[in-house]
């Protein structure tokens, strides 16, 4: 990626939120490092420079500012839609890969030297594997240190770091303060959970997408409370639970951990499911115009494309979810939970389970379904595929498509909300059919593709407007035929 330094200009002098996160402002004359939205006055321009990350920023020398808060600004929305290595490493770093397995691990993860996965994250990004995983571990040491009052030791082990005096240095270094100092600010939470704020680029049609959670909650393990979604976790040291309500300019998360080094990889999972590091104005700007969806996203220009928290979950899930109603496929994921999903230690309200493992799936004695649908259970629990972060979205696509009973609809679902691949598109759906029906569009698969050619490489965003036109009352203007 390259920075058009001239674009990176404008966007700091305006303020222009929207680009919070995408790169990030140097000033030279102070030390520091700002989001371009942030409210101090305008360092001239002969001080600044840009990068692409906070990791960056901070191997540059810059300390984060303490009035915008750079580090916690939205992501990029390029390392949730990248499908190259770069962007299949940044959402591995996301994931708490490199804390868990080192850089050797994440180098494996994609089948490349080490050598070569840090010269493209340099090359790409500006910082290596190691500093942006630092970066990362920071941020999870600010949100422990202001909203819990665990003890320094182990808050730095669960931030990650290997010592407090790592620990120690790494704060002073990217924040130009204390462990306690950032205590004294901070606020607590009440109870036994961590409340943080997520935040996002607005616009952002939260109704509608917590109503597009709860319409396909799973008894046991999702449910809708008092507006806000719950659900539960699995997580690489333990189980979690969280909830999730919308707010203004942000989402408030609640998380339960089993184990607070869990925090980091909680937050990005809750971020994709929630696609908040989605930049929703150039979405809305390349489909607004269109003569037929143009009016559904000018009345929704918010409108995201739920992802997941788990890939394998999803997928199986997907598969339940073949030729049955959304309320049939909750019923026969319930079942699966009850026999075979794991029992939480701390269940809360109506979360009381883990879906089924993969490994439990493969070894169960499934009834209640069509034979074929347990044989597509069983190929999909036995495969390996690989789902997760880092996946080769191409590669998991082929593979997946290669199994008995998994059909194109099912692997574009897979892809759209698994995958994250941002022009998925599912031609035979009888949502989408119904929706071009409605507005007096050949709703046959051909014709389905034909019309969406317009609509790339963003087909997963308009896919969910025309979604929409079957939960809610249509604008008065919308055409109902060509």
């Amino acid at each position: 990626m390259q920075l058009d330094t001239e674009r990176c200009h404008r966007a700091f002098e305006t303020k222009d939120a929207r680009f919070d996160g995408w790169f990030f402002a140097g000033v030279s004359s102070t030390g520091i490092y700002c989001r371009p939205s942030c409210p101090a006055r305008t360092p001239k321009r002969e001080n600044r420079r840009y990068f692409l990350t906070a990791a960056a920023a901070q191997a540059a020398g810059f300390r984060a500012c303490k009035r915008c808060r750079p580090d916690a600004s939205p992501g990029s929305p390029e390392w949730d839609t990248r499908a190259d290595l770069v962007g299949r490493l940044m959402r591995l770093i996301g994931d708490g890969v490199v804390d868990r397995e080192g850089v050797t691990g994440l180098a494996s993860r994609v089948g490349f030297s080490e050598r070569h996965v840090h010269r493209c994250l340099v090359d790409a990004v500006g910082a290596g594997p190691l500093a942006l995983a630092r970066a990362q571990r920071a941020q999870g040491a600010r949100i422990l240190l202001e909203t819990t009052d665990l003890p320094m030791a182990p808050l730095a082990l669960a931030a990650g770091f290997s010592s407090v005096r790592q620990f120690n240095d790494t704060v002073h270094e990217v924040f130009a303060t204390t462990p306690s100092e950032l205590r004294r600010r901070g606020k607590p939470s009440r109870g036994d959970g961590i409340t943080l704020r997520l935040p996002y680029r607005a616009p952002f049609e939260a109704a509608d997408l917590i109503a597009f959670l709860g319409v396909r909650a799973v008894p046991g393990i999702e449910e809708l409370v008092d507006g806000a979604y719950r659900r539960s976790l699995r997580l690489p040291h333990g189980a979690g639970i969280v909830e999730l309500r919308p707010a203004t300019g942000h989402v408030g998360a609640t998380l339960h951990l089993d184990d607070l080094r869990d925090l980091g990889p909680a937050v990005q999972r809750c971020r994709r499911l929630l696609d908040l590091d989605s930049d929703p104005q150039t979405i809305a700007d390349h489909l607004s115009g269109d003569p037929l969806i143009g009016q559904l996203v000018q009345a929704a220009p918010g409108r995201r494309v739920p992802g997941h928290v788990d890939a394998n979950e999803l997928a199986i899930r997907a598969v339940l979810g073949q030729q049955v109603s959304l309320s049939g496929a909750g019923t026969l994921a319930g079942r699966l939970t009850r026999a075979y999903g794991e029992p939480l230690d701390r269940p809360l309200g109506g979360i009381t389970h883990l879906f089924p493992t993969a490994e439990a799936l493969a070894s169960a004695d499934i009834t209640g379904m069509p034979a074929s649908r347990v044989r597509a259970i069983k190929a999909l629990a036995t495969s390996g595929i690989d789902l997760g972060a880092g996946a080769d979205r191409d590669k998991a696509q082929q593979q997946l498509l290669a199994l008995p009973g998994v059909g194109p609809w099912t692997v574009s679902y897979i892809a759209m909300r698994a995958l994250r691949d941002p022009d998925a598109f599912l031609p035979t759906d009888l949502g989408i059919r119904k929706a071009l029906d409605q507005l007096g569009q050949d709703s046959a698969p051909r014709g389905a593709l034909k019309l969406a050619e317009r609509w790339r490489p963003y087909r997963a965003a308009a896919s969910q407007h025309l979604w929409s036109l079957l939960t809610k009352p249509q604008p008065a203007n919308v055409p109902l035929a060509a």
